[in-house]
């Protein structure tokens, strides 16, 4: 039996096409997470702002999708701390 792809774990080369992003340390981050590719593009749809929209907004992000949003967000963070 096969893994779907959106539940594998992805390439460095995936992980940065999903988040469009070209950061190493970002992206090696992400996938010491140990997320799947589903985990990865809907962490990236909450970063986006795109959850709002979907209507997913009161379904906060767990497990290793929440530690994802977390890295794409990071920048955003320490952009509003200066």
């Amino acid at each position: 039996m096969t893994t779907p792809a959106s539940e594998s774990r992805p390439t460095l080369s995936e992980i940065a096409r999903i988040v469009r992003d070209d950061d190493p340390e970002k992206l090696a981050q992400i996938l010491a997470t140990g997320a799947t590719i589903a985990e990865i593009e809907k962490a990236v749809l909450w970063a986006s702002g795109a959850a709002d929209v979907l209507g997913e907004a009161p379904h906060p992000l767990e497990g290793r999708a929440a530690l994802v949003y977390d890295i794409l967000t990071a920048d955003e963070a320490d952009d509003e701390g200066r």
